[in-house]
């Protein structure tokens, strides 16, 4: 993700958890949803989760809250093959490694994800086609990003470096024939 937004004194921002569910966001000053609370992630922008009661940090159940009701809406990023081994984890010797490696597959999709992105709007710039491939790779993103936990590093990348030199090549394709 790039850089996180913070509050304008540049602490994260303080969301406020009452027991009646309600999210109160401290900076500025209103009860928010949820979705806010996507969005603001979706944005960049840094925050944490409080219960007003005891204070206790729940930022990672919020999260995973918003997960859940995002998937529930029909918006599936994540396969049930991968929320079955997900859940095979639990419990298992290797558990403590799981999420430092989903961490960095996560940081190593979204690096891949802005290369690709600079490469294709510098390949087509203002070229018409522009928005159709931008489209085409939004869901080939989609597609990408489903991965099954110890699934080899190799096989995964050189699949995807296929699909990826299927993509440019289509490119390639559709570029001669406006010429």
């Amino acid at each position: 993700m790039a850089k996180s937004k913070t509050a304008a004194d540049g602490d994260v921002v303080t969301i406020k958890k009452y027991a009646n569910r309600r999210l109160y966001d401290t900076e500025r000053s209103c009860y928010i949803t949820l979705d806010d609370l996507g969005a603001m992630v979706r944005e960049g922008r840094d925050f944490r989760v409080v219960d007003a009661k005891s204070g206790d940090d729940i930022t990672h159940n919020v999260l995973t809250q918003i997960i859940m009701d995002t998937e529930t809406r029909g918006e599936t990023l994540l396969p049930v093959t991968f929320l079955r081994h997900l859940i095979g984890m639990y419990g298992d010797k290797m558990q403590s490694m799981v999420p430092q490696y989903l961490e960095a597959s996560m940081t190593a999709f979204r690096k891949n994800q802005q290369d690709v992105r600079a490469a294709i709007e510098g390949a087509i710039g203002s070229n018409p086609l522009a928005e159709l491939t931008r489209r085409n790779l939004e869901m080939f993103q989609q597609a990408a990003g489903a991965f099954i936990p110890g699934a080899a590093a190799g096989k995964g990348k050189d699949a995807e470096i296929a699909a990826l030199k299927a993509e440019i090549a289509d490119l390639k394709a559709a570029l001669a024939k406006q010429k």
